[in-house]
């Protein structure tokens, strides 16, 4: 069955596989050794104010690779688990703590990619636990100007809505899109896809929505992001967002 699945793989050069089937996940490992984590760089929410500690993709594989209380196999079924508390290190343009991938290239560099051609990141997830909001997959605008905004956000919301927040233009301003309903601590899939360059494809639990993307958009080269990206903050350490993931994967076509 292992040689069948990696034949398949090298039959279809696009597809990046990043995670093992959830009933695969050995729960004595690291993330890394349920999940291929090569194609992803680790931001937590420690470090020195405005400079969040990330860990590299090299240091994330492998059963022995990076894990602690921010980001670790959950032993109970072995899914990879980000917590992100109300109290954390932030990026310089955000005022919300995170533990959350970031895609990278496999050899190390920051991904970046056009809007046009077919892109793909798909989750099978569950929130454990969260206060109010936490957005867990991320378009996250790239090089070609000077915003630091995000394309799109996937949030889910502690009254059990999963909200798709798409940006109007690069200089800010989002628009919310109700998309699905989970009870909070339920196991739900989403892929977020962009297609065509002008058209964001969102499904959540099999059913498909599509939003146009803006035209000024086009200048800025795109990369995924995915994990627990809390939206609220206190100065509290005990409360916030913790999302498990059971599937990951990207793919460029």
């Amino acid at each position: 069955m292992r040689l069948r699945s990696l034949l398949v793989l090298l039959a279809v050069p696009a597809l990046v596989a990043t995670a093992s089937p959830a009933s695969a996940a050995n729960p004595a490992v690291a993330p890394g050794g349920n999940f291929d984590l090569g194609i992803w760089q680790l931001q937590e929410p420690v470090g020195s104010p405005g400079s969040p500690t990330t860990i590299s993709s090299s240091r994330l594989q492998g059963p022995n690779g990076f894990q602690d209380s921010y980001f670790y196999t959950d032993t109970r079924d072995g899914a990879m688990t980000f917590w992100a508390p109300e109290k954390g290190v932030t990026t310089p343009n955000s005022n919300y703590a995170r533990s959350e991938l970031r895609e990278m290239n496999r050899d190390g560099s920051a991904a970046n990619w056009s809007l046009s051609g077919s892109h793909k990141l798909s989750a099978t997830l569950r929130v454990v636990s969260v206060t109010s909001n936490v957005c867990v997959g991320q378009v996250h605008l790239g090089t070609g100007g000077s915003s630091t905004k995000p394309l799109l956000e996937l949030y889910y919301r502690s009254s059990g809505d999963i909200v798709l927040g798409t940006e109007n233009s690069p200089d800010g301003g989002q628009t919310p899109h109700t998309v699905g309903h989970v009870s909070i601590g339920k196991t739900w899939t989403y892929t977020i896809g962009i297609s065509g360059g002008n058209t964001i494809d969102l499904t959540v639990n099999g059913s498909t929505t599509h939003y146009s993307i803006p035209s000024s958009f086009k200048a800025y080269k795109q990369y995924f992001k995915a994990g627990s990206y809390n939206q609220s903050s206190s100065d509290s350490t005990t409360k916030g967002a913790r999302v498990a993931f059971y599937g990951l994967t990207v793919s460029h076509g």
